[in-house]
């Protein structure tokens, strides 16, 4: 996991304004009492790449399952937007293999934004997808044609493999 996404090793004792930034999205993670998601870093001497897993929103077909999430800090963090890959297979008209299309995490990022907040885009995102702006048209496709199968199949790819 060193070298993930060209991103080189921060030792802790290593600072920056990008460190102290991580550190207030870790801090704001660790405060955070919600019970749909949960992040930090993936080790502990590396604060430059983090695993987050995302609880599947009640009442929407991924309910029950636990999708994994790497996340990578650029070294111009928080001007530049982390990079965000999905590690879970999910069945989803804005995800497509490690890709997920989501406008805050790409043109629309803003340094205001945090971790949490990104992690939460995201959630809402499984509960309301957008098929006006998808990565896998086919899905978007059945989406709108058929929303009944899409969430069929959704539940069964959440049961296959985002269920333990």
């Amino acid at each position: 996991m060193a070298n993930i996404w060209g991103e080189q090793r921060m030792k802790y004792k290593e600072s920056g304004q990008h460190i102290k930034r991580i550190l207030n999205d870790l801090a704001e993670m660790n405060n955070d009492t919600s019970a749909c998601f949960s992040a930090g870093p993936a080790d502990s001497d590396n604060l430059l790449i983090w695993k987050a897993t995302i609880f599947g929103p009640e009442g929407t077909p991924y309910e029950g399952g636990s999708f994994e999430f790497d996340i990578a800090f650029p070294l111009n963090y928080p001007y530049a937007p982390p990079k965000v890959r999905v590690c879970t297979k999910i069945f989803h008209c804005n995800i497509k293999d490690t890709h997920i299309c989501l406008d805050i995490i790409g043109k629309e990022w803003s340094s205001a934004l945090t971790i949490s907040k990104v992690l939460l885009s995201i959630t809402s995102l499984l509960a309301d997808p957008n098929p006006l702006d998808p990565l896998d048209t086919n899905i978007s496709k059945l989406y709108n044609e058929n929303k009944a199968e899409y969430m069929r199949i959704a539940r069964e790819w959440t049961q296959k493999y985002a269920m333990l």
